[in-house]
């Protein structure tokens, strides 16, 4: 593999961590502190707003992170 390549994968990996780690705490944050039933917690709400979180750490995550190449960004050079 090429380096760029690999710094790539290397950017992935890390991107995706932290996408999936925004959209847990997302949920989490959304979810009510003293629900009746789980039934009455807007899952659709919740689950969209933690896709939109994850979107927007990955496109933030497109100017460079702190853990792949110093955090310069494989994607933009």
């Amino acid at each position: 593999m090429t380096d760029n390549k690999e710094l790539l994968i290397k950017w992935a990996k890390a991107a995706g961590i932290r996408a999936a780690k925004t959209a847990a705490q997302t949920a989490v944050a959304l979810l009510p502190t003293t629900p009746v039933f789980f039934g009455e917690i807007n899952w659709g709400l919740i689950a969209s707003a933690s896709l939109i979180a994850a979107i927007t750490s990955m496109l933030t995550s497109i100017g460079g992170i702190p853990e792949v190449a110093d955090g310069e960004s494989p994607i933009i050079g």
